[in-house]
């Protein structure tokens, strides 16, 4: 009689099993896959960074929006609100770069058009981005950050130069790549390593809105003292949110983020004043002069940045140093701040002169006139006007390395 009984129980309990298995898996949510949505190109400005191209709502202009891992959200310039006469609400909220602090007002719930793609229920700020227009040479209307990039997954191709927006869902990522897992709330933050005179490992800004290699604020450098002593700092002026700064130029021995390494770094040191790393949590930013060296999917629903090397992995660095700043001003090129001691300050170049060509180049295009000025070592012919005057300056480019 207890065998009957044994086998009895034995065989409810299976059968219990048999049942409950297929109602649980019935139960299991399967996200799908990733669905394709659009491609559109892009084009790059110095240093790597990426402008798309987009409308708003109802306006038929083209906007040029920088992309940028570095915003937790997504803006319009000022200037192009007021020409397409819409009204932000003021708000006490502020945003934050290495130039300052600026409270903003916001534009609620617009529609940003890409070919193949309508985003909606958006909430961009509104800031003065005059400065980046003057640096690039072309207007800047905008700048896409997180609330755009959390939406989708995005593919970034620096061969072709197209980026994919594709929906939300699983993904098969394409071998021969790394995988990061940034610390990720608004904004992606990456372990790296950094060797000079110190090796440190810390916590880095994954920015690719940031035309650079790489900037440690002043704070790093001199707590973990990684710069070797004999460094030598090359005064340099950069710009950002809230206008223009002051910093340094220098080299690092190396750079290590995930499995790859980057030797002799063009590094930036910057006083951070604002408090943009909230230093000790971070030691600087990796900016889009390494980053565009891989295509990138770029998933933050998972966490995931996927970085592939590229053709541009092994493109050399820009070890120049001429000590001026270029800037396009109503309607021509200006030189911005000249550098003591520098090359340009020594045969005599001043802030203010208005650039007429240089090597003979009269195009007036600010981009190829950065990249004549990136010539390490080479001899450079710059024409001015000044005072209605022209001049002509020949000096030969340093090299920081």
């Amino acid at each position: 009689m207890s065998c009957i009984k044994k086998l009895t129980i034995g065989s409810c309990l299976i059968w219990l099993f048999l049942v409950q298995q297929p109602l649980h898996a019935q139960e299991e949510f399967i996200e799908p896959p990733a669905k394709f949505l659009t491609r559109i190109p892009f084009t790059q400005l110095t240093g790597g960074v990426i402008i798309l191209r987009a409308t708003l709502n109802n306006f038929p202009d083209t906007l040029n929006f920088i992309l940028d891992s570095g915003s937790s959200g997504i803006s319009l310039d000022s200037s192009t609100v007021a020409f397409l006469k819409l009204t932000p609400q003021p708000t006490d909220k502020t945003i934050r770069g290495i130039a300052g602090i600026k409270k903003v007002g916001f534009l609620y719930r617009q529609k940003l058009h890409f070919p193949g793609l309508t985003i909606d229920s958006l909430d961009f700020h509104v800031n003065d981005y005059s400065i980046l227009t003057t640096v690039y040479g072309e207007q800047i209307d905008g700048i896409i950050g997180y609330s755009v990039l959390s939406r989708y997954i995005v593919k970034i191709d620096y061969d072709s130069l197209k980026l994919d927006f594709w929906s939300r869902g699983t993904l098969r990522y394409p071998r021969g790549g790394y995988l990061l897992k940034p610390i990720l709330s608004t904004l992606p933050v990456e372990f790296a390593r950094v060797r000079d005179g110190a090796t440190i490992s810390a916590r880095f800004l994954h920015d690719i809105g940031a035309g650079v290699c790489l900037m440690l604020s002043k704070d790093f450098t001199e707590d973990s003292t990684i710069l070797n002593k004999k460094r030598k700092l090359w005064a340099k002026e950069g710009e950002g949110v809230g206008g223009k700064i002051d910093m340094h130029l220098t080299v690092v021995k190396e750079l290590k983020l995930g499995p790859y390494r980057f030797r002799n770094v063009p590094t930036y040191v910057f006083d951070d004043v604002y408090n943009v790393t909230s230093y000790p949590y971070l030691g600087g930013l990796i900016g889009n002069d390494i980053l565009r060296r891989f295509n990138t999917i770029i998933n933050y629903e998972k966490r995931d940045i996927y970085l592939m090397p590229n053709s541009h992995y092994r493109d050399p660095f820009d070890y120049s140093y001429s000590g001026i700043e270029l800037y396009y001003l109503n309607g021509q090129i200006e030189v911005g701040d000249v550098a003591k001691g520098s090359p340009a300050e020594q045969v005599g170049l001043k802030e203010g002169d208005i650039v007429v060509a240089i090597n003979n180049n009269f195009s007036q295009n600010l981009n190829q006139y950065k990249i004549a000025l990136q010539s390490a070592s080479e001899k450079i012919r710059i024409i001015i006007r000044r005072d209605k005057e022209l001049l002509q300056f020949d000096f030969r480019v340093k090299s920081i390395l």
